[in-house]
C-alpha cells in the first residue's frame, strides 16, 4: 500500500515517533500547525473511523487520551480533530487524530469559524434530523 501513514507504521518512512501502543502509533506532524502538533493513527489501515474494529478504535482513543496531557504542556489547551473522509477535508485516506496545542492568539478560532455557509434550521428540520440520527 502506498499510504504514507502505513509506511510510517512499517518504519519505511522516518517519523518523530512519540509513543505507540498495540494497535496505534503517535508521532509529530511533519507539517505542524503549532509546536507539539501530533498525529495518532491506527497501525492497521482504515479510511474512516466507522470502518475500524472496536478493539482498534478503543486502542486509538486510549492513546489519544494518554497523550493529551503531554500536548497540553505546550499551551494548556489541545484541539482534537479528525477529518473523516475526503469531503470532510481528509488529505491522507488513513484515519488520524490531530492533537494540536491551541492558544487564544494562534489565529485559528473555534470550529464554528470554519463554516461561512451555516444552515438556518426550523424546529421541524431539527426534529427530522434528530429522528434520522437517533440510534
Amino acid at each position: 500500500m502506498d499510504c504514507i501513514f502505513c509506511k510510517i507504521v512499517r518504519r519505511e518512512i522516518q517519523a518523530k515517533i512519540i509513543t505507540e501502543s498495540t494497535h496505534s502509533i503517535a508521532f509529530l506532524d511533519a507539517f505542524p500547525l503549532a509546536r507539539g502538533h501530533a498525529l495518532v493513527v491506527p497501525k492497521k489501515h482504515y479510511s474512516k473511523l466507522q470502518d475500524m474494529s472496536f478493539e482498534d478504535n478503543l486502542d486509538l482513543f486510549s492513546l489519544v487520551h494518554d497523550l493529551i496531557p503531554t500536548v497540553d504542556k505546550f499551551t494548556g489547551a489541545t484541539l482534537l480533530a479528525s477529518h473523516n473522509g475526503k469531503d470532510a477535508g481528509q488529505e491522507v485516506p488513513h484515519v488520524h487524530i490531530h492533537l494540536i496545542p491551541r492558544n487564544t492568539d494562534d489565529s485559528a478560532g473555534p470550529v464554528h469559524s470554519m463554516f461561512s455557509k451555516r444552515p438556518k434550521l426550523s424546529e421541524k428540520e431539527f426534529d427530522d434530523i434528530l429522528l434520522q440520527m437517533k440510534v
